[in-house]
C-alpha cells in the first residue's frame, strides 16, 4: 500500500475549511470556512477573496453554465456571482430548528446534493439528503446522521456517500435522468476516525478524508479495498480535491475541537 505526506499549502487556521474544489475554467481553487461563514477563492495569480455570509454555509460549489457558486446555507440556496449573494431558495421550508447545510455536490445534470445536519448541540443528530434544481428541492433519502462526501462514478449509475456518524460509506444505483438513489449499500466502515469528505478520481477511485485521524484514504470505488493513504499534520481532515494537472491535491482541515499549530491549515499533495 503507498503513502504519502501532505505538506503544508496555506497556514491559516480555519475553523472549519470544507468543500474544496477546483474549476479549470477559471484556474481557481475555492473552499468555505463552514463556522466562520466564508466562501474563499484563491485563483492562478495566488489573489485571495473572500464573501462572507453571516451564517454557516456548508459548501458551495462552482456553477455549471456561468462564473459563480451555488452555496448551501443554514437558512437557504444562494448563488454567488462576482461577490454578489442571491437566495434561490429558503431552506427553512424544509429543515428542522437547529438544523444547517453540510457538504454539498451537483451531478451531471446540474442537481445541487446537500445534506441537513444538527448544529444547536443539544439534539441527537439527524438529517437527510436532498437535491436543488430550478426552484425545487427534493428529499432523495431520510434518516441520514450526518451527511458528508458525495461523489459519482464515470458511468453515472452509482452515487457514493459518506454517512460520519455511522463511520461507512455507502454506494447506491443512481439515475441521473430522475435523480433517485436505490438499492444503499456499505462499500467500507472506517474503524479509526470517521468519513468525511471526499473526492472521485478519473479511475473510480474514491479520496476519502478520516475525521480525527490524521489522514486521508484511497479506496476502490468497486471492492472498497484500501488502496493508499495520505498522512497530514492534522488531526480534523475534512475533504480534498485534485487540481492542475490532476497529480496535485488540494486538502482541508479543520480545527474546531483542536488548537495544534498545523490544525485548520490547507495542504498539499503530489500523486503519482
Amino acid at each position: 500500500m503507498k503513502t504519502y505526506e501532505a505538506k503544508i499549502f496555506m497556514k491559516k487556521n480555519h475553523r472549519l475549511a470544507e468543500s474544496p474544489f477546483y474549476d479549470e475554467r477559471y484556474k481557481r481553487l475555492s473552499w468555505v470556512d463552514i463556522i466562520e461563514g466564508k466562501l474563499y477563492t484563491l485563483d492562478e495569480n495566488e489573489k485571495l477573496e473572500c464573501v462572507e455570509f453571516g451564517q454557516m454555509i456548508g459548501a458551495a460549489v462552482p456553477l455549471p453554465d456561468e462564473d459563480g457558486y451555488m452555496v448551501a446555507a443554514t437558512d437557504g440556496i444562494y448563488t454567488v456571482k462576482g461577490g454578489v449573494k442571491e437566495k434561490v431558495f429558503d431552506l427553512t421550508k424544509v429543515y428542522e430548528p437547529g438544523q444547517r447545510s453540510n457538504d454539498a455536490k451537483m451531478d451531471s445534470e446540474g442537481r445541487l446534493w446537500f445534506g441537513s445536519v444538527v448544529y444547536d448541540g443539544k439534539s441527537t443528530q439527524h438529517g437527510d439528503l436532498f437535491s436543488y434544481k430550478d426552484g425545487e428541492v427534493v428529499c432523495r433519502f431520510k434518516g441520514t446522521k450526518l451527511s458528508n462526501g458525495m461523489a459519482w462514478n464515470k458511468a453515472n449509475d452509482k452515487f457514493y456517500f459518506s454517512d460520519s456518524d455511522e463511520k461507512k460509506v455507502f454506494v447506491f444505483d443512481y439515475d441521473k435522468t430522475t435523480g433517485d438513489i436505490t438499492n444503499r449499500r456499505t462499500l467500507f466502515d472506517i474503524e479509526k476516525g470517521v468519513p468525511d469528505g471526499m473526492f472521485i478520481d478519473e479511475d473510480d477511485n474514491l479520496w476519502v478524508a478520516i475525521w480525527n485521524a490524521y489522514k486521508l484514504e484511497k479506496r476502490d470505488g468497486v471492492t472498497g479495498e484500501k488502496l493508499a493513504e495520505v498522512k497530514v499534520p492534522a488531526e480534523e481532515v475534512s475533504s480534498c480535491c485534485f487540481y492542475g494537472d490532476k497529480k496535485r491535491m488540494f486538502i482541508t482541515t479543520a480545527s474546531e475541537s483542536v488548537s495544534g499549530e498545523w490544525d485548520g491549515c490547507l495542504y498539499e499533495c503530489y500523486i503519482d
